[in-house]
């Protein structure tokens, strides 16, 4: 374990915000269908990560209702979203992860950011080494022009930061720029997890 994911580790339980350190992908899938165990409903935010993970199968193995938006048609999609968000468990992951332990997320819609510290009883953020930042505005950085650009393009957006790589703060009707959460600390009603991968997953 690097210095930097340990203290980025140290940092997040001294929020309160429980951390566990996995080597590599199959141990955080395995940490987290440990967490999540039989719940009945699981939702999932939109996530590269969560399907790099590839746990969907194990999860609906254990017996748990799996939502996400991702598996449906596209005229549910709204209402999945909505019904993800009252989930019992949430899995998702982080745009980006300070290193002293501030959660950095910016959405389009808003549906994965508000569930992260609202709506299930407990919510799992997998995030891989390639999300660790320095601070806020190194944070703000990466989401905007490494994220957003790359989420843009596997979304076949006509965005400027599509077609750019990289951020001119637009104002198209597509763009994904549009709430920023930061999660200072465990939120008083959620049970907030994160898994820290020393491998890079996800954008």
């Amino acid at each position: 374990m690097s210095e930097i994911i340990r203290n980025a580790i140290e940092a997040l339980q001294k929020r309160n915000i429980e951390a566990l350190y996995a080597s590599d992908r199959n141990v955080a899938r395995e940490e987290l269908i440990k967490i999540v165990g039989s719940a009945d409903t699981v939702g999932i935010g939109g996530s590269m990560t969560i399907q790099e993970l590839d746990v969907v199968e194990e999860l609906e193995k254990q017996g748990s209702k799996v939502i996400w938006h991702w598996m449906c048609l596209p005229e549910d999609m709204m209402e999945v979203r909505k019904e993800a968000t009252r989930a019992k468990y949430f899995c998702c992951s982080t745009n980006a992860l300070t290193y002293d332990g501030r959660l950095v997320n910016i959405d389009g819609i808003g549906n994965r950011a508000s569930a992260m510290f609202y709506g299930p009883e407990t919510v799992v953020v997998v995030t891989g080494r390639n999300k660790l930042t320095a601070d806020l505005d190194s944070a703000l950085e990466r989401i905007k022009n490494v994220a957003c650009p790359l989420n843009a393009r596997r979304l076949n957006l006509d965005t400027p930061c599509a077609r750019k790589g990289k951020c001119i703060d637009c104002n198209h009707t597509a763009r994904m720029c549009n709430i920023i959460t930061i999660i200072e600390r465990k939120p008083l009603l959620t049970d907030l997890r994160v898994i820290l991968v020393d491998e890079e997953l996800g954008f």
